[in-house]
């Protein structure tokens, strides 16, 4: 199996990890930039190049698409082109999404978008809790993810990557980014309504915080994201009928109130992997476990857990929110 590494930046370094544990060692890099093809070579002993030559494009099996999000649909263009299956990290924009998916699907070639978190062990156990039907519907949520974007790569200026872009901007990534694994858990919701802004001045002209108001077939919820907070949080209230779940990813457990025994469960999750210089709550194990999925997909057939139209979808909300008005202003009283 012959793998084409496109992008060697924080998340193209993530997916040699990960293929190297699974045992894939045929994997050529490339990028534009000397000092990550260097430190590529360097650190994971592969090939790196800086042309994505025809010859090269036509040799590889698989591509790995791990660029900046603008640059996706490039790279998914020259997949089509040369009939070959690929991956493609989380996106921002929807825009050639679903024709893509035609194309792919009218040739035989898989594209798989990344869900990463749906691999979570958290994620999977409220999953399966939801799923059961033991404690009811869902009644509401509120759910709260946020980072500090400067702690995203501590080693260089956000300004020197993608998500001091607004198209591409941090907040607005995360957002279909948790919105992936929670439409898995309730669906897609009926109507959306948001506010978003730039409420702390870290040098570049982003949204830094959207709050989102979803309305879901018989439940509401609420969803904040923001790299603004100076400890990364992602904390998460689920309100079923005869059952609260709770998940804070520092406690490294999911907390479920059972109302009929009046007690809580505290389901553990595993230690797992991790890296030197991300945040220790980010475990590897869900990576690899996506892309050993992945792999697997091209081998048998089977369905990946996300597709280009469950993509394209997702980031439909993310639009409706960004264009769902001011708001109201709120009179002052006497």
């Amino acid at each position: 199996m012959k793998v084409l590494q496109i992008g060697l930046g924080s998340m193209g370094k993530r997916r040699i990890r990960n293929m190297q544990t699974l045992g894939i060692r045929d994997i050529i890099g490339f990028d534009y930039r000397d000092d990550r093809r260097v430190e590529a070579q360097e650190r994971y002993g592969i090939v790196a190049v800086d042309k994505l030559t025809p010859a090269l494009l036509k040799e590889r099996d698989i591509y790995i698409i791990s660029t900046p999000p603008d640059k996706h649909n490039e790279c998914i263009t020259l997949a089509l082109k040369y009939c070959k299956h690929a991956f493609v990290e989380a996106s921002v924009i929807s825009t050639g999404l679903r024709d893509f998916e035609r194309r792919a699907k009218a040739q035989g070639v898989r594209i798989m978008p990344s869900c990463t978190f749906r691999f979570h062990p958290a994620v999977k156990r409220i999953k399966n809790i939801v799923d059961s039907g033991e404690f009811g519907k869902i009644c509401n949520f509120s759910y709260h993810m946020g980072q500090y974007l400067p702690d995203w790569h501590p080693w260089e200026s956000i300004k020197s990557f993608y998500v001091s872009k607004r198209l591409t901007s941090a907040a607005r990534e995360m957002v279909p980014f948790e919105l992936t694994w929670m439409v898995d858990i309730m669906g897609m919701p009926r109507s959306v309504f948001a506010f978003k802004g730039r409420n702390h001045d870290m040098g570049v002209d982003i949204d830094d915080t959207y709050a989102i108001t979803l309305n879901f077939k018989g439940f509401q919820g609420t969803l904040l994201v923001d790299v603004v907070s100076r400890f990364a949080t992602r904390s998460f209230i689920l309100n079923l009928e005869k059952a609260q779940i709770r998940w804070n990813w520092e406690d490294g457990a999911v907390k479920l109130y059972d109302v009929s025994r009046k007690q809580w469960q505290i389901f553990k999750n595993p230690e797992g992997r991790r890296v030197k210089g991300y945040n220790p709550n980010i475990i590897e194990d869900m990576y690899v476990d996506e892309m050993d999925l992945f792999f697997k997909a091209l081998r048998t057939r089977r369905p990946f857990p996300n597709t280009l139209k469950e993509d394209a979808a997702v980031l439909g909300i993310l639009e409706v929110c960004e264009g769902s008005g001011p708001g109201k202003t709120i009179k002052k009283q006497g």
